[in-house]
C-alpha cells in the first residue's frame, strides 16, 4: 500500500454527480491522505499503513519542529482512495495501471485503514469509491510524504 500524505491547513472532498458537487467530506488542521492499493495488500499490511500514519510525526511543534503527529495534536485526517498511485510511467507517455488493484480488492483495504485510524483515537473524513471525485486542500508547508508498506 502507497499513502501520499499531506499536513494541510483544511482539505475537502466533493463527488461529482453530473454538474453537481456535493461535499462529502472536510478537514481543518490536519492531514490529507490519498491511499493506493496493490494486489498483494492485505488487511496486515492496511493496519500497519494506519498506525505509521497515525504516528508520523510531520507536525510542527512549540519551537517550529517536525516533532508531533496527529495523534498529538488535531486528530484530524481526509482519507481519499487514489489508485492513480500505482501508475507506472517508466515508458512511454501513458501511465500504465496494472500495478493498482482492482476495486473489490482495494475498497476493503482502505476501508479498513480508515476503521484502524478511528479505532486509534482519529477523526476521520473520507471520499466516495468509484466516483468523480473534486479533492480541494491547502498544504501546510508544504509538507508532503510518501509512505510504502
Amino acid at each position: 500500500m502507497r499513502a501520499l500524505v499531506q499536513r494541510v491547513k483544511r482539505a475537502s472532498v466533493d463527488v461529482l454527480d453530473g454538474d453537481v458537487a456535493r461535499r462529502v467530506g472536510e478537514i481543518e488542521r490536519g492531514l490529507m491522505v490519498l491511499v493506493g492499493v496493490t494486489h498483494s495488500d492485505d488487511e496486515r499490511i492496511a493496519t500497519k499503513l494506519a498506525e505509521k500514519i497515525w504516528h508520523l510525526r510531520i507536525i510542527d511543534d512549540e519551537n517550529g519542529v517536525m516533532n508531533l503527529s496527529v495523534a498529538d495534536t488535531t486528530r484530524s485526517i481526509l482519507v481519499v482512495s487514489q489508485f492513480t498511485l500505482y501508475g507506472d510511467t517508466t515508458s512511454g507517455r501513458r501511465p500504465g495501471w496494472t500495478a493498482a488493484a482492482r476495486p473489490e480488492h482495494a475498497e476493503p483495504l482502505v476501508d479498513h485503514v480508515v476503521g484502524e485510524l478511528r479505532r486509534l483515537g482519529a477523526h476521520v473524513e473520507t471520499g466516495r469509491f468509484r466516483t468523480y471525485m473534486n479533492v480541494e486542500l491547502v498544504n501546510d508547508g508544504p509538507t508532503t510524504v510518501m509512505i510504502e508498506v
